[in-house]
C-alpha cells in the first residue's frame, strides 16, 4: 500500500495567497487513468485521489495507482 502526501510535496505550485478551506477529491475512473490526465488533475488542484473498488478489477486499480505514483515521483 502506498501513501502519497500530495499537499506536502506540491507546495511549489503557484499560489495567489488565499488559504484553501476545501479539498478537491477526484475519483480516478477509466478516463482519468492515464498519466497525462492525472497530471492535469494535479495541476488544477486535486488533493485526494479516490478509488472506487466496487467497479473495475484489481489489475485496473493497480495500474491507475502505478500511473499516479509514476507522475508524482517524476513531478516532485
Amino acid at each position: 500500500m502506498t501513501n502519497i502526501d500530495i499537499d506536502e510535496n506540491l507546495k511549489e505550485l503557484p499560489n495567489d495567497g488565499r488559504i484553501t478551506k476545501t479539498k478537491i477529491v477526484c475519483t480516478l475512473g477509466p478516463v482519468l487513468q492515464s498519466i497525462p490526465m492525472i497530471e492535469k488533475l494535479l495541476r488544477v488542484g486535486m488533493n485526494i485521489a479516490h478509488f472506487n473498488f466496487s467497479h473495475g478489477s484489481h489489475e485496473y486499480h493497480h495500474n491507475t495507482l502505478n500511473n499516479l505514483e509514476k507522475f508524482y515521483y517524476f513531478w516532485c
